[in-house]
């Protein structure tokens, strides 16, 4: 009997105040949730959680992180108390090491809003562990890759694997009106012709092949957890688009999923 492997997803997170404004992309994200069955665990590549090597958090019971400033109250009141998974903490640090990786568990870390906040869209009731590897200090495209082929086999045992980032990321130019900047779009539109048509190179070598890269992601953070996502996907695996539009007129919102259940197969 063939076990389906539990989904791989990238989520663009934007702004912390996507945990009060669903926007396009929270139905998306539910209606997608639903759709993955029952997963034992689930991992989060966040780069809101950067490390001298490779932390993985061990704490049974994590604390919801508010690592922001300067937003409304309500923000800053809410919660999402899922479970910690140290057992499967354990097993992701030994995939790790076992692929050259720094990698040691921490028994404290809590969720950060990379993490917390679009899944309290992905998974409402918070009834899933969920625990977080960390991003060194040092990585760069190629580390990202490795780590996403090295988390890959928890996949098979029923652990989705969320790199949870934005598609763009210039917070220089975030304004408050309704109008998108063009090269936020031009951007963003490349890379969902590159992730749908399973083009690794482009996702490696992006700094020097998408267009106004450097706009569109001044520092690198908050791409890379879309290399890791893409890491973890299966050879030949197709990805579907999970549309989200665009915030605050720079932050594309669009993410994307491997291995999950289509609409009309759910």
């Amino acid at each position: 009997m063939n076990i389906q492997p539990a989904p791989v997803f990238f989520i663009s997170h934007g702004a912390p105040t996507f945990a009060l404004e669903p926007g396009q992309l929270g139905p998306v994200l539910t209606a997608a949730g639903m759709r993955m069955g029952a997963p034992k665990a689930v991992l989060v590549v966040s780069p809101h959680w950067t490390t001298r090597g490779v932390r993985v958090a061990s704490t049974p019971t994590p604390d919801t992180i508010h690592d922001f400033g300067g937003f409304p109250e309500p923000l800053y009141q809410l919660r999402y108390a899922a479970p910690g998974a140290p057992d499967w903490a354990a097993h992701a640090v030994q995939l790790l090491v076992s692929a050259g990786f720094a990698a040691e568990p921490d028994a404290t870390r809590g969720l950060d809003h990379g993490a917390w906040v679009p899944l309290r869209y992905l998974l409402p009731a918070a009834n899933t562990p969920v625990f977080q590897v960390s991003m060194p200090r040092d990585f760069d495209a190629t580390g990202a890759w490795r780590m996403g082929r090295a988390l890959a086999p928890l996949r098979a045992q029923g652990v989705v694997i969320v790199g949870s980032g934005s598609l763009t990321h210039n917070l220089y130019e975030v304004f408050h009106g309704g109008k998108e900047a063009p090269y936020a779009r031009e951007f963003a539109s490349w890379a969902t012709r590159a992730v749908l048509a399973g083009n690794t190179d482009a996702l490696l070598h992006y700094r020097g092949q998408a267009p106004l890269a450097e706009r569109a992601h001044p520092t690198q953070e908050h791409f890379l957890p879309l290399v890791v996502a893409a890491g973890a996907a299966s050879e030949g695996e197709s990805a579907q688009l999970l549309p989200g539009g665009m915030t605050y007129g720079v932050l594309a919102m669009d993410s994307y999923a491997w291995g999950l259940p289509l609409p009309d197969a759910a």
